[in-house]
């Protein structure tokens, strides 16, 4: 008797965790997790056992949504004591990398006053021995170079601290994401597996291409929980989604910073994020059945969690050609290779790319150009605003950019001419550096000189800058984190009077009275653009 073949439902929940904390770019690489680790996961299940009551009270103030506080009941006290308990137990190497890092910092910047480094060698913990390099910049500045594809190779790559927790998903509101560890669940299966194993590529092909339970068991190693593991799947058929045939240049909007920009033979994703499938919503919105099934080119124009995005990531990754991320600096603790962690979680062919980089595609080509601010006036070198052509057509997608230099898009502009639709994001209160970076410090930062380093995009004034500049014909307003699916990535909840919002509104305006069209996109758009 044939076995029946079933498909992956559409509303299975995907949550990649780290010691069961979502997970997202910076806990990836040895270093960054190491520092995360000790200095923010540690540190929240540590305040949450000494007193609850502490964070329960925070969880009852919207205007705390995002902070430092554990969104959980406080039955659950003991499983958060076991949690840390289990953790410590099993990061003994990152904590000791962490703490080396921070002590060899400080005596670094202590005993480094430009005179050759040769003898700090022997002064190094043991935790860096081999995978730093002591540098001064050329204002005799010490600092250490992280060796980040050694230290992949090394203790401090935990695969066994990695797992996917799978639930079913009904209604877009989740707690907060990155302060609140994923406990055990009766109605979600947690799956002790690599990112990087093979395996969930064939299930998550199987939201178009069914296979029999069996076969997906043995794909998993699935042992235990058969009962809710089975759950997860049905005999339903998806609704067919045909390959896009079309002669002009289609471009769907997922939602904040999600494009999907498609010819007949090209398709490229920008920043995936992607919501599920389910009967309780009322904002319109294109899912994965929505994509197709072959994406040739996936952009990441930077790794902040609601841009680089692992839950969707990973359930594309069976169906993606190339993924492009912008290249990084190089052994900085702030700025990790994107690179060598999307291949270290499993994606083959990856290409980093510097700004004004181009990539030849059919029927047309990508650029990556220069990305200005929201990261807090540090060196990240990991981001990209792309440029993409496609049968004469320009579209040009600047995420969170801060046009800062207005002198920038102007020698821009003198290379690459007038465009046709312009993207902008226009978050521009952002959260101070500390809300992502602040475990990586190893210096206190000043709370008024963190409240100066912001998080922030172009503000209308300089947003129409940009405008002025490229001479769209269409200017859309998006990535502001306003989507139901997102609001658990960036914690934004805007009203009329929120200062994005506000100064969106003026752009629209100013748009509008120069006769561009411009719109703030939210949900989902469909636009065309003819060859």
């Amino acid at each position: 008797m044939t076995e029946e073949k079933l498909y992956l439902r559409q509303n299975v929940l995907v949550e990649p965790l780290i010691n069961r904390w979502y997970a997202w770019p910076y806990l990836i690489p040895p270093a960054s997790a190491a520092m995360y680790l000790e200095s923010w996961h540690l540190e929240l299940l540590r305040t949450f056992v000494a007193t609850p009551q502490f964070h329960i009270a925070a969880q009852n103030d919207p205007a705390m949504r995002g902070g430092p506080f554990i969104d959980c009941p406080i039955e659950c006290v003991d499983e958060i004591k076991n949690l840390l308990e289990k953790t410590l137990q099993g990061s003994e190497a990152l904590l000791q990398f962490a703490a080396a890092f921070k002590s060899f910092d400080k005596k670094l910047q202590t005993e480094a006053t430009g005179y050759s480094l040769e003898t700090l060698y022997a002064a190094m913990p043991e935790p860096l021995q081999g995978y730093v390099e002591l540098v001064y910049d050329l204002h005799n500045r010490p600092s250490m170079r992280l060796i980040e594809g050694l230290l992949y190779k090394s203790q401090y790559y935990q695969t066994l601290s990695q797992s996917i927790t799978f639930s079913l998903i009904h209604r877009d509101d989740r707690t907060f994401v990155l302060t609140t560890p994923r406990l055990d669940d009766p109605q979600s299966l947690n799956l002790q597996i690599p990112f990087a194993h093979a395996g969930l590529d064939q299930l998550f092909a199987m939201k178009t291409v069914p296979q029999s339970f069996e076969y997906i068991k043995q794909c998993l190693k699935i042992q235990e929980h058969e009962d809710l593991f089975r759950t997860f799947f049905t005999e339903e058929v998806p609704r067919s989604n045909p390959a896009y045939q079309g002669e002009d240049v289609r471009i769907h909007y997922y939602g904040h910073a999600c494009l999907l920009i498609q010819t007949a033979k090209t398709s490229i994703l920008v920043d995936p994020l992607i919501s599920y499938k389910f009967d309780d919503h009322n904002v319109p919105r294109y899912t994965f059945e929505d994509l197709p099934e072959k994406i040739d080119y996936v952009l990441i124009t930077h790794n902040h969690q609601d841009h680089c995005l692992f839950e969707v990531l990973l359930q594309l990754r069976h169906k993606v050609g190339t993924i492009v991320v912008p290249r990084s600096i190089g052994g900085e603790l702030a700025d990790p290779s994107l690179k060598l962690i999307l291949k270290s979680i499993g994606f083959r062919n990856v290409i980093d790319m510097d700004e004004m980089e181009e990539i030849q595609v059919e029927d047309g080509l990508i650029t990556g150009l220069p990305f200005l601010g929201e990261h807090s006036d540090l060196d990240i070198r990991t981001k990209l605003a792309y440029l993409i052509q496609l049968k004469g057509r320009s579209i040009l997608c600047v995420a969170d950019s801060n046009n800062l230099q207005p002198k920038l898009y102007e020698h821009l502009h003198a290379l690459i001419g007038d465009i046709d639709v312009l993207f902008v994001g226009m978050e521009c209160d952002g959260a101070p550096l500390t809300w992502v970076y602040g475990p990586l410090l190893t210096k206190l930062l000043p709370r008024k000189m963190d409240q100066t380093r912001r998080l922030n995009g172009s503000d209308c004034k300089r947003a129409i800058g940009i405008v002025e500049r490229f001479n769209p014909q269409q200017v859309y307003v998006y990535a502001m984190g306003q989507e139901p699916w997102v609001t658990h990535l960036t914690s934004i909840a805007y009203t009329e009077e929120s200062q994005p919002i506000v100064e969106s509104n003026q752009l629209m305006e100013e748009c509008s009275r120069r006769g561009i069209v411009c719109e703030r996109l939210f949900g989902r758009k469909e636009l065309f653009l003819s060859p």
